[in-house]
């Protein structure tokens, strides 16, 4: 009896750490679409109001970048939770492994490609963008 309510209460807690994981799953997916809704539409309104197109394509790729971002560490989050916690086999690690290895690459990507500079780098004394905008001068400057 005491064997039984042992393995009741560990397949409980296996069960919500699954939901938990599922969970964040949606949460990552849900945070990458909405954001990339939403930095659509803004794009659209600017691009409507100001037609500088460079300008309003970066801050755009900016938008979606962040999206993503926000949402591959909740995935990674999710992928940890559930290998870690409910099944930590080797092949389940090993697979963990890769996969965040890649959205570890794919996060470091996006941000090099959003700050313009590696991590390591220092920020410009502004704290903007150091990406030039292609001749045109700078909204404050025109």
């Amino acid at each position: 009896m005491k064997g039984e309510t042992v393995t009741g209460e560990g397949t409980a807690v296996k069960e919500i750490i699954e939901v938990v994981g599922e969970a964040l799953d949606v949460a990552g997916v849900l945070v990458i679409a909405v954001g990339t809704l939403v930095a659509s539409v803004v794009f659209g309104l600017r691009w409507v109001r100001a037609r500088r197109e460079p300008d309003v394509y970066r801050l755009y790729r900016q938008g979606v970048g962040r999206a993503i971002l926000l949402g591959l560490e909740l995935l990674v989050a999710a992928d940890i939770i559930r290998t870690v916690a409910v099944s930590p086999t080797f092949q389940s690690v090993g697979v963990l492994a890769v996969i965040v290895v890649v959205r570890t690459f794919l996060s470091f990507s996006l941000q090099v490609e959003l700050e313009g500079r590696l991590p390591w780098q220092p920020s410009p004394a502004g704290g903007g963008d150091v990406r030039p905008t292609r001749g045109r001068p700078a909204p404050s400057e025109g």
